[in-house]
C-alpha cells in the first residue's frame, strides 16, 4: 500500500450554491482531512472557470493552514507561467513564516486556457515554454542563489525550507528530474502511461539540495462507498461536467448525481461521459484497497494524491473517511516537516 495519502481539492462549485460557499467547503474539508490523518491538503489555481472557485491558491492555502493544526498545506499547483517568480517566492515565504514546517509549493506549467484569460493575465501560450527557466529562478530566490538581481532578496522566503513539487504535464516529469525535485503524475486511468513517466523520471533524476532521491506522487480520483453503485454515483457529477466542457466549451458547476443520471445526452456527450467514468479507483473498501495495491505495484509511488470532486458533500466526506480507514491513516498520523 502507498504509505502516504493526501488530498487535492479544486473548490468545485455546485449548482444552486454560490462560489464563496465552495471556498468555505474547501476549508471545512481540510479540517476533516486533518483529523483523519491525511498527509497533505492542496488547493488549485483556475481563472475564469464557472465551475471552480479557487483562483488564488496561496490565499486559500493560508486560510486552510490557519484552520488546521497538523496537516501539510500547499498548492497543486500555482501555475508558474502566470506569475513572476519573485512574487511566488514571496508568497510562499509568507506562508512558511506563518506556518513553519507545514507548507508545500506545488508548481504547474499551464497558462490560462482561453485567449481572453491569457490576455487578462498578460501572458500567452509561449510562456509555458519558459517554465524550466522560471522554476530555476524561483528556486534561486528561495535558496539565495539567484544572481540576475543581486541587489534584490525574496523576503521572507530566502533561506526558508519550502519543499517544491512539479506537476508533470507533458515535459514536466523530465523537468522535475533535471531539477532534482519531487514529481506529481496522474491520473490513475492511464496506469501504463503513468508507469512509463515514473520510470523515466527515476532514470533521469539528478539529486539536488531539494531532494536526494526521486519522490513520486501519483494523483487521481478515488471514490469509496458502502456499495459499488454508491461509489459510482460519487463520480457522476464530475464526469458530466467534463463531458459538458468538451462539448460546450465551458466547465459548469456540479449537478446532483440523480439529475445527471436522468439526463438525455447526445451520442458525443454520452461517449465523453462514459469515458469520464472509466478507469477511476472506485468501489467498496475491499475493492478500492485491492485497486490501490495495484497502483502501488505498477508505479512504486511514494504518495497518493486524491482529487475527487462531487456534488454530495456528505458522500464525499464519507469516501475520504473510508479511504483513511483502509489506508491506515488514522493510525500513522503523518505530517510535520519534510516530504
Amino acid at each position: 500500500m502507498i504509505r502516504k495519502v493526501s488530498i487535492l481539492d479544486r473548490s468545485r462549485t455546485r449548482e444552486g450554491h454560490p462560489a464563496p460557499e465552495a471556498l468555505r467547503d474547501t476549508v471545512e474539508l481540510a479540517r476533516a482531512a486533518d483529523g483523519l490523518g491525511y498527509h497533505r491538503f492542496w488547493v488549485s489555481e483556475h481563472h475564469s472557470v464557472p465551475g471552480v472557485a479557487g483562483s488564488a491558491p496561496t490565499v486559500l492555502a493560508a486560510a486552510v493552514a490557519a484552520a488546521t493544526r497538523r496537516i501539510r498545506v500547499g498548492t497543486g499547483g500555482v501555475m508558474l507561467p502566470n506569475h513572476q517568480p519573485l512574487v511566488v517566492a514571496e508568497q510562499f515565504g509568507v506562508l512558511e513564516a506563518l506556518f513553519p514546517g507545514r507548507i508545500d509549493m506545488g508548481l504547474g506549467r499551464s497558462v490560462g486556457f482561453t485567449g481572453g484569460i491569457r490576455r487578462a493575465l498578460g501572458r500567452d501560450t509561449a510562456d509555458a515554454d519558459r517554465f524550466e527557466e522560471q522554476l530555476a529562478e524561483l528556486l534561486g530566490w528561495i535558496d539565495g542563489t539567484q544572481r540576475a538581481h543581486p541587489e534584490v532578496h525574496a523576503r521572507p522566503a530566502e533561506g526558508l525550507r519550502i519543499p517544491p513539487f512539479v506537476l508533470a504535464t507533458g515535459e514536466g516529469a523530465g523537468i522535475a528530474a533535471r531539477a532534482g525535485l519531487p514529481v506529481v503524475v496522474g491520473d490513475l486511468r492511464g496506469r501504463a502511461r503513468v508507469a512509463e513517466a515514473v520510470r523515466r523520471y527515476r532514470e533521469e533524476f539528478r539529486p539536488s539540495p531539494w531532494a536526494a532521491e526521486p519522490y513520486v506522487v501519483v494523483a487521481g480520483t478515488v471514490a469509496v462507498a458502502a456499495t459499488e453503485e454508491a461509489a459510482r454515483r460519487i463520480l457522476l457529477p464530475e464526469a458530466w461536467a467534463l463531458a459538458r466542457s468538451r462539448t460546450r466549451g465551458s466547465f459548469p458547476p456540479l449537478r446532483p448525481a440523480e439529475e445527471v443520471a436522468a439526463l438525455e445526452m447526445t451520442p458525443k456527450e454520452r461517449e465523453l461521459y462514459e469515458g469520464g467514468l472509466a478507469g477511476h479507483v472506485a468501489g467498496t473498501e475491499e475493492q478500492v484497497a485491492a485497486a490501490l495495491a495495484g497502483v502501488a505495484e505498477a508505479t512504486g509511488a511514494d504518495e497518493l494524491l486524491v482529487t475527487t470532486s462531487t456534488y454530495d458533500r456528505t458522500a464525499l466526506l464519507d469516501s475520504f473517511t473510508r479511504l483513511a480507514r483502509i489506508t491506515g491513516l488514522s493510525r500513522s498520523r503523518p505530517g510535520g516537516p519534510g516530504l
